[in-house]
């Protein structure tokens, strides 16, 4: 379990491909102070375990689920990565529960400055978005950020500066490929709530009937 807080950018140090599978080794420095084998440490927002690790740098082997539902494959050496440990037991928790569990890859459309913000436009595949609603919590590459408005297959945040001098998002451009991970707390309640919708039941129906003001 993660918090989406980025705690280091690391870079990719070397790439071992094998098939549909691979091995990454990333260079960092923080995220390996007291990791062990067998810990957790989320790479652009993708759980991956730790099977070596050093004073700066650990490595992690990639299965190939992973490598198609997210995009570690696409990574070179020297791609700048989003790194975060585990959440341990007792800390605050200042974004949102983060799996590590990728929903999807989108892509960023459009990056417009916002006076001190960025506004990130980002492509999804329509599946994703009914998991998103205005103002609720969305992981980017394992950033966890507000969403600002949501359209049938892109959604929209707004990034502060923070947030872009401490992650990988500074480098981040229109075309790149992003790791989606909806939040957890709205696909259990997609999941309940499935069968009990009547069919063609929409927020518009239920406000001509006087049920939403």
């Amino acid at each position: 379990m993660f918090t989406g807080l980025v705690e280091e950018v690391g870079t990719i140090r070397s790439i071992d491909r094998k098939g549909n599978a691979m091995r990454l080794t990333v260079s960092c420095r923080k995220v390996v102070n007291g990791v062990k084998t067998g810990d957790s440490i989320a790479v652009n927002g993708v759980c991956l375990t730790v099977t070596e690790s050093g004073a700066d740098h650990f490595s992690a082997d990639v299965m190939p689920e992973t490598m198609m539902k997210s995009n570690l494959g696409e990574l070179a050496v020297q791609s700048p990565v989003n790194l975060e440990r585990a959440l341990a037991a007792g800390d605050r928790l200042g974004g949102h529960f983060v799996q590590g569990h990728v929903d999807g890859v989108g892509r960023i459309l459009s990056r417009t400055p916002v006076e001190n913000a960025v506004l990130f436009r980002i492509g999804v595949p329509r599946e994703l978005t009914r998991w998103m609603v205005d103002k609720g919590s969305v992981a980017v590459n394992g950033i966890s950020l507000t969403i600002v408005r949501t359209e049938p297959e892109a959604f929209s945040v707004s990034i502060i500066p923070h947030t872009l001098q401490v992650t990988q998002l500074k480098e981040a451009r229109p075309g790149d490929p992003v790791n989606i991970e909806c939040d957890m707390i709205g696909k259990y309640v997609a999941k309940l709530t499935s069968g009990y919708a009547a069919p063609g039941l929409t927020a518009e129906k239920l406000k001509e009937s006087g049920f939403v003001r």
